[in-house]
């Protein structure tokens, strides 16, 4: 275990953050695109993978692909974070200023995993 703290902080964020889509499934599916389907299952979906991505950071063997994995994840998420910009109760009523910012912070998501490769 001679990684850099800020991996295990990040798998630890991505453990929690798939955790809590079990624990409040109904505030994943309100943000979900009306156009994919089958919003309960791919909250569940979602939420796995982030808990198994995040525990992927923490295995040498598969850090890697984990990494790759996130950034994909992450990319795919922003389908979501644009969709929240298209309207009133697309934005589960979070201000427009906070879902701007939150588009940058996804690409510097996207960088601090790329950093450990």
């Amino acid at each position: 275990m001679n990684e850099p703290i800020g991996l295990y902080i990040m798998a630890g964020i991505y453990v929690l953050a798939g955790i809590m889509h079990f624990i409040k499934p109904k505030m994943y599916m309100r943000i979900m695109p009306k156009y994919l389907p089958n919003h309960k299952a791919l909250v569940y979906l979602s939420g796995i993978a982030e808990m198994l991505l995040g525990i992927g950071l923490c295995i040498p063997a598969v850090k890697n692909m984990a990494i790759f994995g996130i950034i994909a994840m992450l990319a795919v998420f922003l389908l979501v974070h644009f969709y929240m910009l298209s309207g009133e109760k697309a934005s589960a009523g979070i201000p427009k200023w906070i879902l701007i910012l939150r588009i940058p912070l996804q690409f510097g998501l996207m960088y601090w995993a790329w950093v450990y490769l």
